[in-house]
């Protein structure tokens, strides 16, 4: 009998080697690497991707591939619908990722319900729950449709065989780091098995038109959990976020090949699931303490979408050798930099001052046009003088203490007009070119200590 061919691969990031290794060369985590056993041939024949077309097993111009444009499925969800880029694709391949208990399987467990009560069939498919506890989840939230069909198994061979069966519109897989294919001989997770499962459902979500939506764990750093193949192998990817201690939940698109990347969409978690938040702007401002010092609000773009987000600064004289910088929802080193700019440029001693900056809400702020309204609010708190609480503040801010232009400011400062604040700062290289609305006021400024002077007048 010939002996078997074995490798070691990453649990982490898929790299393969002949030997083990203590430290994995493509990732640097210790101890990740798991001995698999290379297999030669597969008993049952994976099929192609091109297999139910005739024109795909021959090259072909471009201009004469037939194009035709598959209507998308309305999932009833709006917020959903706009981060998908309009809906569900037929025959699309999307990840879904998540911290534990976050409500992974409860908003594919309520788009399933808004499907099938829609009249499409759908198979949701459990590999951590039995059929018993998928139904005390579904109860909970008000869930019974005769469309909607669950189905405890984690062999991916069977999953299939009842695919057939059925011939679903729709599916939802959770999780993949469950599923398992008999072939493989590596155990349900590793990186063999969760490559072979994502291949298996790819192919049946293009040769068959069904849109399949999978649950991936994540990491401890907040990665999906698995080899980086995994998310260049699916259509989509989307990243469900929140605190677990929050009612909000944020689900935001890191990939999608069918729309717009960095869309965002805003759910509460209610005894009864999930539910849509329509204007986020209003839940993000309606706590603001009124007169305060080291608050400010912000336009920022998330996707198509404009959010009017409270940036909160406290800036304290520190009791240590070293200040402390802490930051939630915005980059600690963009903070850091905006600090020395503002002790350079304004003159602010910030060296002897501890400094913890917050986006109310729990949204995670990343495009620079956030810049000069994160430096009013230090300002605001290290002089102990309120902000103008009708103020929007817009702009990006350089090393030399210009304010640079942001993109897409008609948008943001309509907005503003439509939530009833009454005067925006934003860079002057930023005025022209568009129609200022009569209900505001604009304020063009060039420089870091201009926005000062108006941002704390009075």
């Amino acid at each position: 009998m010939a002996k078997k061919k074995t490798k070691f691969i990453c649990q982490e990031c898929g790299y393969e080697s002949p030997k083990w290794m203590g430290k994995c060369p493509g990732c640097n985590n210790w101890n990740s690497m798991v001995e698999e056993i290379v297999e030669r041939a597969y008993t049952k024949s994976r099929g192609s991707l091109g297999a139910a077309s005739e024109t795909g097993k021959k090259p072909m111009p471009i201009q004469d591939v037939p194009s035709e444009k598959e209507p998308r499925i309305d999932t009833k969800m709006k917020e959903l619908n706009r981060v998908l880029g309009g809906g569900i694709v037929p025959g699309s391949l999307v990840l879904v990722g998540g911290d534990p208990g976050i409500g992974k399987s409860t908003l594919l467990l309520q788009t399933s319900h808004q499907l099938a009560s829609n009249g499409q069939k759908v198979l949701y498919v459990s590999g951590e729950e039995s059929m018993k506890q998928t139904k005390m989840r579904a109860e909970r939230i008000g869930i019974r449709d005769p469309l909607l069909f669950v189905l405890a198994e984690t062999n991916l061979e069977f999953i299939e065989e009842a695919i057939d069966k059925l011939e679903p519109t729709f599916i939802v897989i959770d999780s993949i780091q469950t599923m398992f294919y008999p072939t493989v001989t590596s155990a349900p997770g590793s990186v063999s098995q969760v490559r072979e499962c994502t291949g298996q459902l790819m192919r049946i979500a293009k040769t068959k038109g069904i849109a399949v939506f999978i649950v991936g764990h994540v990491t401890k750093e907040g990665a999906i959990a698995g080899p980086r193949l995994l998310e260049h192998m699916v259509d989509a990817v989307l990243y469900f976020e929140g605190e677990r201690h929050h009612a909000y939940r944020l689900l935001r698109a890191v990939k999608n090949r069918f729309g717009s990347t960095n869309e965002l969409g805003v759910f509460e978690m209610k005894e009864d699931g999930l539910i849509e938040v329509l204007n986020p702007s209003e839940i993000f401002l309606e706590e603001r303490a009124k007169g305060a010092s080291g608050s400010t609000v912000v336009a920022s773009l998330e996707g198509t979408r404009t959010l009017m987000v409270e940036i909160q600064a406290l800036i304290t004289p520190t009791s240590f050798g070293n200040p402390r910088r802490t930051a939630t929802g915005i980059d600690h080193n963009r903070v850091s930099l905006l600090m020395a700019v503002l002790e350079k440029r304004v003159g602010l001693l910030l060296q002897t001052q501890d400094a913890y900056l917050n986006v109310a809400g729990g949204v995670r702020l990343d495009e620079p046009a956030i810049d000069l309204a994160v430096a009013v609010s230090i300002a605001s708190s290290f002089r102990d003088r309120p902000t103008n609480p009708g103020d929007v503040i817009i702009g990006e801010i350089g090393l030399t203490g210009e304010v640079r232009r942001v993109s897409r400011i008609e948008q943001r400062v309509l907005e503003a007009v439509k939530l009833g604040f009454t005067r925006v700062i934003l860079p002057q290289k930023n005025l022209g070119g568009w129609t200022i609305p009569k209900d505001i006021q604009v304020i063009g400024v060039n420089t870091i200590s201009e926005a000062m002077e108006h941002a704390l007048e009075g």
